[in-house]
């Protein structure tokens, strides 16, 4: 196919538009131009508002800067969160105090979780908490189980706000398991919500190891609340490897990256 600069970029648009998205390595195959030439393209369509960058190739912009509701959230990739939940919920020793964050990823952990012995769960999570309670009645899990109070947000099935914020304070964790909206190295963790991103932050400031769990549709996607630096994280989850253009950085920084499988 042998089209100029900007014919090729209408493609891409074109593209997008009709299928959400795209990926670097069959615009090469297709446009039979070099991935770099690609990246340059996708460079100048995100300039311009066009599209939004992530790790191989783009998406159609989320221009409502809306989270999708917790229901629409529970079945998008469903098979990879699965994976990232059990590999993450392999982190927890037994004996050990865990905050677990609102998120569909998150709760992928809970059935994970049931073979530890001794635990201590914390969390604002109202499916966690329901499915916990469950377990616990039918004496599947047998640790302790806190709930954070405050502020309901009933379309996210969670709870937020200062006064959950002044409740994680009178607790200690070994380890927190966060969500998150958006994810780049150079602008760090990022939420939809400020509150929810604000609440998350707490749950971090009072563990001792900050382990975040993310599906590959976040990596490389900046949403309206920085939640922390990469830095501040000690260990991603998520379905996919990193992006070879972030690994010295993650190196140096100290922060672990473990692909599900």
């Amino acid at each position: 196919m042998s089209l100029i600069g900007e014919e090729r970029k209408a493609y891409i648009l074109q593209l997008i538009q009709s299928e959400g998205k795209v990926i670097t390595n069959e615009l090469v195959e297709v446009l039979q131009v070099s991935s770099e030439t690609i990246r340059r393209y996708l460079e100048d369509l995100e300039e311009a508002n066009k599209l939004k960058r992530v790790y191989g190739g783009a998406v159609r912009v989320n221009r409502s800067r809306e989270e999708p509701s917790h229901l629409i959230r529970e079945v998008l990739h469903a098979d990879e969160k699965r994976r990232i939940g059990k590999a993450a919920a392999a982190l927890v020793q037994d004996n050990e105090v865990i905050f677990i964050d609102d998120g569909s990823t998150t709760l992928q952990m809970i059935e994970h979780l049931l073979d530890k012995t001794n635990l201590t769960i914390l969390t604002n999570s109202f499916p966690a908490l329901y499915s916990l309670i469950d377990y616990k009645n039918r004496e599947l899990y047998t640790g302790e189980l806190f709930f954070i109070g405050g502020k309901v947000s009933s379309m996210q099935f969670r709870v937020v706000g200062s006064l959950a914020e002044k409740l994680v304070t009178n607790f200690y964790a070994d380890k927190a398991f966060i969500s998150i909206d958006g994810m780049m190295i150079d602008k760090g963790i990022t939420a939809f919500d400020e509150e929810r991103g604000k609440f998350a932050r707490k749950l971090m400031e009072h563990a001792k190891t900050n382990i975040v769990v993310s599906d590959h549709s976040k990596i490389g996607m900046v949403q309206f609340h920085k939640m922390s630096d990469l830095q501040d994280i000690d260990i991603i989850v998520s379905g996919v490897p990193a992006p070879e253009a972030w690994k010295p950085e993650l190196e140096h920084m100290g922060v672990a990256w473990i692909a599900s499988e």
